[in-house]
């Protein structure tokens, strides 16, 4: 019988701000930070998780993980492995943490974080990558591993469970399909916005290159700069002179009513929140010219009319509405479907409490046909979501047709089992037995960027005296 018997947490920053790596309207100085977890056991066995942030705070969030792992000491794993769905419940049942969200903030990303490590050690436990341990789970396994409350009104168990039997046959041809040809992926790292015009249309050059084929610009802060940066990228998307040797044309079926170039390339923009509603909509407009397929983050994120308004006044434009990576929990997204407001559903992996969080958002996005296309930008993210999208793909919705996997190509090398991109632009699967959640950080790396002690903090320290 193997216990949990503690935790320890770091504040993990890396100095991106210096590179602008991550910068846009408005986030404009990210120093992209871990806050991370080992849930420690009576045996070899360890789990872990961590929460994205850019900076600052990062020590309270770390705080916040240290309460909520203390509810899992004590406890037995293979009790938590039977029934995930009542691990995460005891998770986020203490009353007076509960007190300070409730299942929102600082509270809730900390609660991400454990219960990733959670996840991460019963995937361990059983010597499988994390999407392969629930892709193998029957359909009544994965329901019991759901957090449903609050959200039966959009779907029941009932439901989920019938929707998850219906593509229970189909499975291990789907997980054949996407070992053979990766899992489609889209890049930022281009379109950050503190980027010079010169880094801008290099990095775009060098994507296309890579293979990819769904390109995202950062935009919000002036509109004269953003249509300027938009055309810079379409010139070289659109221009088959660019394209890598050997080139294929994409599916069509995979890029109708994405706004797709000549090339079959796609551009999409990144407000990241900063606009207004009346501002969004005017904004965005006016960026037509640049052919976007989505606006993401026009508006505040927990403004579903907002969004449902600025949705229903672009579709003319052909120009559709994502959001999510700001959404606090299951509940947002719910009412972002119930009330039509978005196009592309952009779950992130540690902003909603841990797995068991985002198995409902993929049951719910899959009942009302909206393409999850989770949010990756930032350390450690991209190492999360492909499990998440291999999850949705093989055992919930079924399709990888319009779906597209962010991917920052940064600060990857901190991790012992890091993501990898094949020649057509498109995520490798994770396949190492022991890897887990493939979160786990290199030693060298905490020792070198745990704030304030770690060695590149210190060094800093030193030079500003």
């Amino acid at each position: 019988m193997v216990k949990i018997t503690g935790y320890e947490t770091h504040d993990v920053r890396f100095p991106t701000s210096l590179s602008g790596d991550g910068t846009d309207a408005m986030n404009t100085d990210c120093d992209y930070s871990s806050a991370y977890v080992a849930l420690k056991t009576d045996s070899e066995l360890v789990g872990y998780g961590m929460t994205f942030t850019i900076g600052r705070g990062n020590e309270i969030v770390c705080d916040a993980i240290k309460l909520v792992s203390q509810r899992l000491v004590g406890k037995d794993v293979e009790e938590l492995f039977a029934d995930m769905g009542a691990a995460w419940n005891l998770l986020t049942a203490d009353p007076q943490l509960r007190w300070i969200g409730p299942e929102k903030g600082v509270i809730h990303i900390a609660t991400g974080a454990v219960d990733n490590a959670l996840w991460d050690l019963y995937a361990r436990s059983r010597k499988k990558p994390l999407w392969k341990l629930i892709v193998d789970m029957s359909p009544e396994e994965i329901v019991r591993s759901t957090a449903f409350r609050y959200i039966t009104d959009a779907i029941t168990k009932e439901e989920a469970l019938a929707m998850l039997k219906e593509k229970q046959a189909s499975k291990a041809e789907r997980e054949a399909n996407v070992r053979e040809l990766g899992y489609p992926a889209y890049v930022t790292s281009a379109g950050w916005l503190g980027y010079t015009d010169e880094k801008v249309a290099r990095l775009t050059k060098e994507a296309v290159q890579a293979g990819f084929n769904h390109f995202k610009m950062k935009v919000g802060a002036d509109k004269a700069s953003d249509l300027r940066r938009g055309k810079i990228i379409r010139s070289v998307i659109d221009d088959p002179a660019n394209l890598p040797e050997g080139h294929k044309p994409r599916d069509p079926k995979t890029l109708e009513g994405k706004n797709a170039g000549p090339t079959g390339a796609v551009l999409m923009i990144d407000a990241n929140q900063v606009w207004d509603v009346p501002q969004a909509i005017e904004w965005v407009r006016d960026l037509e010219e640049i052919k976007p397929w989505f606006i993401e983050e026009p508006t505040a994120p927990d403004d579903i009319l907002g969004h449902a308004a600025i949705r229903t006044a672009l579709k003319p434009h052909g120009i559709g509405v994502a959001t999510g990576e700001h959404a606090h929990n299951r509940i947002v997204f719910k009412q972002l479907l119930q009330a039509g407001a978005i196009d592309v559903v952009q779950i992130d992996s540690c902003r909603l409490a841990g797995v068991s969080e985002v198995l409902a958002v993929l049951l719910m996005a899959a009942k009302f046909g909206v393409p999850v296309c989770p949010h990756a930008g930032g350390v450690g993210l991209c190492e999360y979501v492909i499990h998440l999208s291999l999850i949705d793909y093989i055992a919930v919705s079924g399709s990888m047709e319009r779906n597209v996997l962010e991917f920052v190509d940064h600060l990857h090398e901190h991790f012992l089992y890091p993501c990898s991109i094949n020649k057509q632009g498109r995520y490798n699967v994770p396949d190492i037995p022991g890897e887990g959640y493939s979160i786990e950080m290199h030693a060298k790396s905490i020792a070198e960027y745990e704030f304030p002690h770690g060695s590149y903090w210190v060094g800093a320290a030193a030079q500003k005296k």
